[in-house]
């Protein structure tokens, strides 16, 4: 059996479980058994119904009152000995900050491998190889298993999600004893921005040095609400302080995948095209030809951004009205 570890927020079942959907079937169709996915918090009941119609044979709730604000500790104590007693060949998650630090305390306590934040699932045969970026995307890893569970989390935005068919899973609620707490979240405090979730968004505007400052946001703010896109930025200037840092894209902000990413004045260091160089397509706006950017850009324009975001603005808004 092949199980997908379903990440939910602000009561919404996130695509990433379509997305896992995708791999989870070439995994069960090669290793053999059903598909399962498992959501863990409380009262599930209307997160549980969002799954309905997608192929999955089974649904399991680990669903209790301690689990509402519980930390990923104490979710991955209560979903380890579920994943130890089934009988699963396969365990997907997302490769988000939740998924990430999730299956890494799964993994441990299970044991078993983990390949983390997979843009390709490859096969050998009958046995899968998971396709992975490594040192800042400068080289990419093929991973497989020996033996044991196989683990892995998928990078967002980068498989295909797949669609719903009707079906119904069967759902199954699991008990759980809480235990002693060794931690736990009192208050979750979350910033409105109006805008689709960063790491989930199909289009991106991202912004660097050449916004020159904190008051000049509007430009992008104006493409990205004309596009309905996330606002992303480069490091330098959440650095300056220019935004805060949920919007920093690259080594050590986020990860992303969407269908198009706007890079307006950013020079394209490493660092931080190893959080963006999965775009499908990257359009590059600097006033440097010489710019790293232009190197992994799809498209290229060499101009000043002031100039040039502006008529992209307008020209956008006759196709979108």
């Amino acid at each position: 059996m092949v199980l997908i570890i379903a990440e939910h927020q602000n009561g919404q079942v996130k695509k990433t479980l379509a997305e896992c959907l995708s791999a989870a079937k070439q995994l069960a169709e090669k290793l053999g058994g059903e598909i399962h996915a498992v959501l863990i918090g409380s009262s599930l009941d209307e997160l549980a119904s969002q799954i309905d119609g997608f192929a999955i044979k089974k649904l399991h709730l680990i669903d209790s009152p301690e689990l509402e604000k519980a930390t990923t500790e104490k979710q991955a104590d209560a979903l380890a000995p579920f994943v130890k007693g089934g009988e699963f060949k396969a365990v997907l998650g997302p490769a988000s900050a939740w998924g990430r630090d999730l299956t890494a305390r799964l993994a441990a306590k299970i044991p078993c491998g983990l390949a983390t934040d997979c843009t390709e699932l490859r096969w050998d045969g009958d046995k899968p190889i998971f396709y992975r970026p490594v040192y800042a995307g400068k080289a990419f890893a093929n991973v497989a298993f020996k033996n044991g569970v196989i683990m892995a989390t998928l990078r967002p935005n980068v498989f295909p999600p797949d669609e719903k068919t009707g079906e119904t899973p069967e759902k199954g609620t699991i008990t759980y004893d809480a235990g002693s707490v060794a931690s736990q979240i009192l208050d979750i405090i979350r910033k409105a921005t109006g805008r689709v979730e960063l790491t989930e968004a199909d289009i991106i505007v991202s912004g660097g040095r050449g916004i020159k400052g904190a008051e000049n946001w509007g430009i992008l703010e104006e493409l990205a609400d004309t596009l309905g896109a996330a606002l992303g930025a480069s490091r330098a200037v959440v650095d300056a302080g220019w935004i805060e840092h949920s919007h920093q894209v690259g080594q050590t902000g986020k990860t992303v995948s969407p269908k198009i990413y706007f890079a307006c004045g950013i020079s394209g260091a490493i660092q931080h095209l190893a959080g963006m160089s999965s775009s499908k397509v990257i359009v590059a706006i600097n006033n440097n030809p010489e710019a790293p950017i232009f190197k992994a850009a799809t498209f290229g324009i060499v101009g000043d951004m002031f100039k040039v975001v502006p008529i992209l603005t307008e020209e956008f808004k006759t196709i979108v009205d």
